[in-house]
């Protein structure tokens, strides 16, 4: 187990609320990885008396200009992502570059709880001087994952690492709001299996940039190269993202470090392209606006809970909906009504608004 503290699980550390913006960045930007686990937490925390100074510290963070890599990678559970991202993120160190992963952890709706044993499956990583391994809990939202994974980005950019990897579950609709912040997204597939499409839903395809084939080697070699050649095909019949980049397929092993070379080099063949095509930064610009948006709908849901009057009408409203009383679009106007916005205008043709 590793004892040193600056690598420790920084999950459960306390922001320093008592320091400034100014000495968390600085701290930070020299490398300072304690400091960085407390400044992660301080924008994730959901205490209003941390709220101006974690505003702060992105501010003061987005100063430095410093951009790294932002690479998301998904697939259905047990396709083998953590394994692969522990021996890429070892080959890119290797390389002498910097590596941060975020792992998008699902917080359970019942309990509450996370999984958040990110560091346990990618063991050698998490040794590395040059890693930074983080958990990005969801907090049972998809607005959680997009506002505390964006931050945490932003957070690591700043401290100087090259490539950070954003490892979804899955499952869900977490694809859609990871694809949406990084600058490609890789699916990771089985091979074989009967269906050779089976295992994911057609939307994540769609976002795919790169589609590999995991696990293939031992017996698995003929079996992940016919898959490899199906979903070229099926790939064929989609729209692409971007007209001039078909998203390849091919076939990886992270256990044995297998075509993860090669993977990487289609990696920065994409990133080259936006270059040339001008692409990358109207891409980030546009990320940077889809994220207003979705903090604009976060606050203004967050500010609707902290009103009586909004909790009572919901409250009042869910239930007469529920029993068949009330159609969900009155129940909406009763709801703003409640809290001074009024009823919802509505159009000529007799839809609200």
């Amino acid at each position: 187990m590793n004892s040193d503290p600056l690598n420790s699980d920084p999950t459960h550390a306390e922001p320093k609320s008592h320091a400034s913006a100014e000495t968390y960045v600085a701290a930070i930007a020299a490398g300072d990885r304690a400091m960085l686990a407390r400044a992660i937490t301080l924008v994730e925390s959901r205490n209003p008396a941390h709220r101006k100074l974690a505003q702060e510290v992105l501010e003061a963070a987005a100063e430095l200009k410093r951009t790294g890599l932002r690479v998301g990678i998904t697939g259905v559970p047990g396709v083998g992502k953590s394994t692969t991202i522990d021996q890429l993120g070892i080959n890119l160190i290797a390389e002498g570059q910097r590596v941060a992963v975020l792992a998008v952890d699902p917080t359970s709706q019942r309990s509450g709880g996370s999984i958040l044993g990110d560091k346990t499956r990618m063991a050698r990583l998490s040794l590395s001087p040059d890693a930074y391994i983080r958990p990005s809990p969801t907090s049972g939202t998809l607005g959680g994952v997009t506002r505390k994974t964006r931050e945490t980005m932003a957070l690591v950019e700043a401290a100087g690492f090259d490539v950070i990897i954003v490892e979804t579950v899955g499952v869900g609709q977490s694809e859609t709001a990871v694809a949406g912040m990084v600058d490609i997204f890789v699916a990771l597939l089985l091979p074989g299996g009967g269906d050779e499409l089976q295992g994911i839903k057609k939307g994540v395809i769609e976002l795919a940039d790169i589609v590999a084939i995991n696990k293939a080697d031992g017996d698995n070699v003929k079996r992940a190269e016919r898959t490899a050649a199906n979903y070229q095909t099926a790939l064929g019949l989609l729209s692409p993202r971007i007209p001039e980049w078909q998203p390849p397929v091919l076939t990886i092993s992270g256990q044995d470090n297998l075509g993860l070379d090669q993977l990487w080099a289609l990696i920065v063949q994409h990133q080259a392209l936006l270059t040339r095509l001008g692409l990358r930064e109207s891409i980030r610009a546009e990320q940077a606006s889809a994220w207003l948006h979705e903090m604009v709908r976060d606050e203004l849901w967050t500010l609707f809970l902290r009103s009586a009057d909004g909790r009572k009408a919901l409250t009042a409203c869910d239930a007469a909906v529920r029993a068949g009383e009330m159609t969900p679009s009155r129940a909406v106007d009763q709801i703003l009504a409640a809290i001074g916005l009024g009823a919802r205008e509505t159009s000529a043709d007799g839809d609200r608004a």
